[in-house]
């Protein structure tokens, strides 16, 4: 498969109707977001840690753009994630009803299929429906996620390693311990991740003809007669092509139709009618002249991308590098003496000026189910969390690579209830900047996920944050 195969794109730019078609509705994008890396194409949204009534009425009332919802599910096991998604979902149409703005849900999730699909989906939309007392007539599944080669066409999922498109089914990331999966033809997968509920026979497309050829009105004679719960696969290789499918569901959604999504980051920053805007400078980031302090890195990813920039990222000049040991965080023996030994290390380093990466063993600790997979990675993130939480001065800059890293670094360790996004630091990396009621208040926050970028991106990010 190649791209150059296909046919032209549509060539009208569309995000000024969209954003038209988006005001006129008054609805708000809320999408639940299984780990903190779904800001990675956006701008000016908000980001909350909580999902209580309350907090989701105030976030409503706001003027941003989109709303991610942080539940980090993708670190819990499946009942518990269905049980939060139910929660979510009830309190977000209870909200809604209370300040009188209308919504649209779904969830940001993994652009390379990971995560607890379709029972959260499931979850969310039967309670927030249950809640307002509207069906949702189908299901939009869009995994497309141009920044990090993802990409939809003939209803298969490719991910691009080089100059190839590999089907997602191929790579590593279909071997998850947690997550993992054998189609990369959506309809399959769905058929696969439903354990059967779904035929693969019944699941809907708009196809990359739909979109080049017919246009938004052509995706919107489709969605307009989905009934009944229908999934439907949304074909992208542009932004282009998500911007025709966008507005042709937004013109679906006025004709009365009513959509849950199960949807990538490139999605939702079109469903918000953003456009895209330059990679974050260090003058954007601290505007009044940077601190003497230094930063700190985090890794805890253990993809095969993550260990590539790891090795280029420890080569720079004047980084301070330490292993956090896997081993010894496993045995209740040495747990706590490697946690003591590594802050007493941090808190030699980054208060003088020198930078400082934290990374955790290479060799991958695995239970022997995905349970147990998970239970292994909650203990080392505790850890981090610890080493994070003991910290005194607020240092320049925080990369955390990894999903689960970064949040529970953002939640449990650096006490963060809403942050808002100035944008990314490189192509589908997001940077935070922490809130008022954090430890760290105004300090940027890199949310670096695990499967993003070339083996050099890591370095570079660090350089740029170092201003050198």
């Amino acid at each position: 498969m190649k791209l150059t195969d296909l046919p032209p794109t549509w060539s009208e730019d569309l995000l000024p109707t969209i954003r038209e078609e988006i005001a006129r509705s008054g609805r708000r994008v809320v999408v639940l977001d299984d780990d903190p890396t779904g800001t990675q194409t956006s701008h000016g949204v908000l980001v909350v840690t909580e999902w209580s009534e309350d907090e989701l009425a105030e976030a409503l009332q706001g003027s941003h753009p989109a709303i991610f919802v942080l539940t980090n599910s993708r670190s819990l096991p499946e009942a518990q994630a269905v049980t939060l998604a139910a929660e979510a979902g009830r309190n977000l149409a209870r909200a809604s009803k209370r300040v009188g703005v209308d919504v649209a849900i779904g969830y940001r999730g993994d652009s390379t299929l990971r995560g607890h699909y379709p029972a959260e989906s499931w979850a969310l939309r039967d309670a927030f429906a249950g809640e307002i007392g509207t069906p949702y007539d189908g299901e939009i599944l869009a995994p497309f996620f141009e920044e990090g080669g993802r990409f939809t066409i003939g209803d298969t999922h490719y991910v691009q390693q080089g100059d190839d498109l590999v089907p997602a089914g191929e790579t590593e990331f279909a071997r998850d311990a947690a997550f993992g999966y054998r189609s990369s033809f959506l309809p399959a997968w769905v058929q696969e991740k439903s354990q059967g509920r779904v035929a693969a026979g019944v699941v809907g497309s708009v196809s990359i003809e739909d979109i080049r050829q017919g246009g938004p009105a052509r995706v919107a004679e489709i969605l307009t007669g989905v009934s009944g719960g229908k999934v439907v696969v949304a074909n992208s290789a542009t932004y282009r092509d998500m911007e025709v499918f966008v507005l042709g569901l937004l013109r679906a959604e006025a004709a009365g139709r009513r959509f849950i999504y199960r949807v990538s980051a490139s999605f939702v920053r079109v469903r918000a009618g953003m456009a895209g805007r330059p990679l974050l400078t260090i003058a954007d980031l601290y505007p009044g002249g940077a601190p003497s302090v230094a930063g700190i890195t985090f890794v805890g990813s253990h993809v095969r991308r993550s260990t590539e920039q790891l090795e280029q990222a420890v080569n720079l000049p004047d980084l301070q590098v330490r292993e956090l040991k896997v081993a010894r965080l496993m045995e209740p023996a040495t747990r706590d003496a490697e946690v003591h030994e590594l802050v007493s290390w941090l808190e030699e380093q980054y208060p003088r000026g020198r930078d400082a990466l934290v990374y955790t063993s290479r060799g991958v600790v695995t239970g022997q189910t995905a349970e147990e997979s998970l239970r292994v990675s909650q203990i080392v993130s505790a850890a981090a969390v610890e080493i994070a939480r003991r910290l005194t001065t607020p240092p320049r800059y925080i990369i955390a690579k990894g999903g689960i890293t970064s949040n529970d670094l953002a939640l449990k360790a650096l006490g963060v209830h809403q942050a808002t996004v100035p944008g990314q630091v490189a192509p589908g990396i997001p940077c935070w900047v922490l809130g008022d009621e954090s430890r760290f208040p105004g300090v940027p926050y890199v949310i670096f996920p695990g499967n993003v970028g070339t083996p050099q991106t890591l370095a570079d990010v660090i350089t740029m944050l170092r201003g050198a």
